[in-house]
């Protein structure tokens, strides 16, 4: 649903770096996959097609938050 967000906390070695992925439009929705050793974040629209995609190392995740939206959008 619009306004849905995944924030990710990743370790670079010098520091942690913070990614988000939004749900930029109506009736997009954001998916997460974790597999062995790779975590893949992807805003997908109504039919299933990736609008954009981020790959991270499972051992270099740090945080993964999930942000639903407020629900007051159309469905």
């Amino acid at each position: 649903m619009k306004g849905d967000r995944v924030e990710i906390v990743v370790d670079t070695g010098n520091g942690v770096a913070t990614y988000d992925i939004t749900a930029t439009k109506a009736g997009r929705r954001v998916e997460i996959t974790s597999s062995r050793n790779l975590t893949e974040v992807v805003e997908v629209t109504r039919t299933g097609v990736p609008v954009r995609t981020a790959r991270f190392l499972t051992a270099r995740v740090v945080a993964l938050v999930e942000h639903p939206s407020n629900g007051s959008g159309p469905r």
